[in-house]
């Protein structure tokens, strides 16, 4: 099968932040875009031309909007299997069935990569508490994650001794859940890779980024690290994608230990948070790049531009006392307001981001948090955005 030129109809599995700007980037290029999303009010209803409430789980939904697309993608990977199989009977479906369910279950992906001979940290699928207080003798300090879902932060618990582990069992459902040791952290870098059907590749720079309670505060491009270090969390990302024979994005999201070792931490199989800065500060932004990548055309170069950084907007800016100073925000040079449209702001939930450009990743990141601090000044104390001196980790 060749190229899917414009004026064909891509298909979103997912229609949140990350289908509506994918969507928009299609829309420019002259696509026509359609999207089955659980949410009636989805974030990309107003960019598709078609919207088809309904789970994840319903073939029969997902078989209509095969029907009247070219070809099909996602923006959130816990879509059951027997929906993408019914997709992939009538189109091409990028990133494939295959890709998809392996890193879908955090048991299943962790497994897969330590397998496979890739860096990860010491860990232990659980599948009972007894599992879990085992793990925790083990290892000593841990981490509880459930093996579907909780993003940001949800889905997660903190152990610091074997007796703990009943009630983080009981926390996480009472089902299997992986169990790891936590490392010593220097830094978070993650990696995104473009592929085509071909085989082609496109690997961005690492992102240098930073949480705050398990939810991304900012991100920063270029990542300040060593030559060697990137090249090497490059290499990495390149050859998870290969191995899992992705079509379309990749992010590899790992940790640089105080040790200096590079560790893969996960994987999605879509654009990412810690990308949502390439828009800025790349040759070609993560969005077009997954147009053109399941499109099977020439992919963009990923190279940088300019130095760029970005810092999430979560509900919390909208739930303060006063309502956020945009005018007051926007004066910040280089800087610019993204939203995502979606209807009810709550605490926790992604509404939009600020992004910044500068002449060095360091004036790009001080203007982003510059930004939001104006924007916000009422929720700067419960997130992180204080202006760190970045520099390469020194062991």
């Amino acid at each position: 099968m060749g190229s899917i030129l414009p004026g064909a109809t891509i298909g979103f599995l997912g229609g949140g932040q990350l289908g509506r700007m994918t969507a928009l980037a299609a829309r420019a290029m002259g696509y026509e875009v359609q999207v089955l999303d659980p949410e009636v009010a989805c974030a990309m209803r107003p960019v598709a031309s078609r919207t088809i409430t309904a789970p994840y789980t319903d073939v029969a939904a997902a078989e209509a909007l095969a029907a009247e697309c070219d070809v099909v993608t996602l923006e959130i990977e816990q879509v059951h299997p027997d929906v993408l199989d019914a997709v992939a009977r009538r189109v091409p479906m990028r990133p494939g069935r295959d890709a998809v369910y392996v890193i879908q279950d955090r048991i299943r992906q962790k497994t897969w990569l330590a397998e496979q001979g890739f860096p990860v940290g010491p860990f232990v699928a659980a599948r009972s508490a007894a599992d879990v207080a085992g793990a925790v003798e083990a290892f000593g300090a841990s981490i509880a994650k459930s093996t579907h879902g909780g993003y940001d932060g949800r889905g997660q618990v903190r152990l610091a001794e074997p007796a703990q582990g009943a009630s983080a069992w009981s926390a996480l459902g009472e089902r299997p859940c992986l169990v790891e040791q936590r490392v010593d952290i220097a830094m978070e870098l993650s990696v995104l890779v473009a592929r085509r059907p071909s085989g082609a590749v496109a690997v961005y720079p690492p992102s240098r980024n930073h949480h705050t309670g398990g939810i991304l505060t900012w991100a920063v491009s270029p990542a300040v690290v060593s030559d060697p270090l990137a090249v090497e969390a490059q290499a990495l990302a390149r050859s998870v994608a290969e191995r899992l024979d992705i079509v379309g994005l990749l992010a590899v999201e790992c940790f640089v230990t105080t040790r200096g070792e590079l560790l893969v931490n996960e994987l999605a199989p879509r654009p990412h948070n810690t990308f949502h800065h390439s828009e800025r500060g790349a040759d070609t932004g993560q969005f077009e790049q997954l147009v053109r990548a399941v499109c099977d055309l020439p992919l963009g170069a990923p190279t940088t531009v300019t130095p760029a950084a970005i810092v999430n907007l979560l509900g919390d800016v909208w739930l303060q006392g006063a309502a956020p100073d945009i005018p007051h925000a926007l004066q910040v040079p280089g800087t610019r307001l993204h939203l995502y449209g979606k209807a009810g702001a709550r605490s926790g939930r992604k509404m939009g981001h600020l992004s910044a450009i500068g002449d060095t990743p360091q004036e790009a990141l001080g203007r982003v948090l510059e930004s939001y601090r104006r924007l916000s000044p009422g929720t700067v104390a419960s997130f992180d955005v204080t202006e760190p001196v970045l520099h390469p980790p020194t062991s």
